[in-house]
């Protein structure tokens, strides 16, 4: 059993996100895990740019409502408790609605061959980012 140190809070990079963005490293793994966990926050209207996980991404959402968008022009709504999965090589966004704060635990694993985890693209626009949402339903 191990408690892992906690890291400090960084300032996630303009070059990956539009807005105001931080985050607590949770967890960085060790071999043989490749699991890596942050919780992130975003400010209002805060969103990452367009990116794609080799190995997939998972998403949980602590509060606020997380918008996640696809390349096809769908942007989900996820309510705190819900959790988001998206898969490997799917182009994808995420972030905070206009009007109200939001934290997810964002969950990926790493590569081991020495390939790029996550490929990050342009910023979203912000008609993108305003499209028409689509809701979700706990089950």
């Amino acid at each position: 059993m191990e408690f892992v140190k906690q890291q400090a809070t960084n300032k996630a990079p303009a070059d990956w996100f539009t807005g105001d963005v931080w985050f607590d490293q949770l967890y960085a793994g060790q071999e043989p895990s490749r699991m890596y966990a942050n919780m992130v926050r975003f400010s209002p209207g805060a969103r990452t740019h367009w990116h794609v996980h080799a190995l997939g991404q998972t998403l949980h959402v602590v509060s606020g409502v997380a918008l996640i968008g696809t390349r096809d022009g769908t942007v989900f709504e996820a309510h705190p408790g819900q959790t988001v999965v998206c898969p490997p090589d799917e182009e994808h966004w995420h972030g905070a609605t206009p009007d109200r704060f939001m934290e997810h635990i964002a969950m990926w694993e790493v590569r081991r061959d020495g390939g790029e985890e996550v490929i990050w693209n342009e910023p979203v626009t912000d008609e993108q980012y305003n499209r028409t949402r689509t809701r979700t339903r706990s089950h």
